[in-house]
């Protein structure tokens, strides 16, 4: 088990899919300093979403942004904490990632195992996250753009579609999110 770096509380773990573009996946990564890893740690906005699932394909126009914070914790563990507004005001919820092995992945069980793999990011204003959950006998999967502004780039958008297509996401699943002040993760 590698020991938390300075500066740091620990380390996150990204996994890279097969067939990664280039510039991207365990060569590049590996490159990486020790530090940059750290750095996913901080408020987000999931700006964009892409998905399988039967509820957002049916819910997916009344979405709004969703706020997220994310803390390493210890060496091996990741908290995500969510605020999105919902028709019954504003939900915010925790979760904690935990990794599984030293090849990076990140696991899940909540309600159904989810593995989440970090696609592609540059720390300081986007990260596409892959996710990927057994629920009721069903595989679902959702492509997330996380933001540090409620903004993004065109060329960031693009990099998202992009993923989206090679992940077989229709256009039709694909939902850039409208922004929303309403609901944070910084208040109560």
């Amino acid at each position: 088990m590698q020991a938390p770096w300075p500066g740091c509380r620990g380390s996150l773990w990204v996994s890279w899919p097969l067939g990664s573009q280039k510039g991207t996946g365990p060569a590049w990564f590996s490159g990486l300093t020790a530090h940059l890893c750290c750095q996913i740690a901080g408020k987000w906005y999931v700006v964009a979403l892409a998905s399988n699932s039967e509820f957002y394909l049916r819910e997916k126009d009344r979405l709004k942004m969703v706020m997220a914070s994310l803390s390493v914790l210890g060496e091996d563990k990741l908290k995500v904490s969510f605020a999105a507004l919902t028709p019954e005001g504003c939900r915010r919820r925790e979760t904690i990632f935990k990794k599984t092995s030293d090849e990076g992945e990140v696991y899940l069980s909540e309600g159904g195992d989810k593995m989440v793999q970090v696609l592609d990011t540059d720390y300081k204003s986007y990260a596409v996250i892959f996710a990927t959950r057994v629920k009721d006998g069903k595989t679902l999967h959702m492509l997330r753009l996380y933001s540090r502004r409620q903004e993004v780039s065109p060329a960031v958008m693009a990099l998202f579609r992009r993923f989206a297509k090679e992940q077989s996401f229709t256009d039709e699943m694909i939902k850039m999110l409208p922004s929303q002040d309403e609901c944070r993760v910084d208040e109560p």
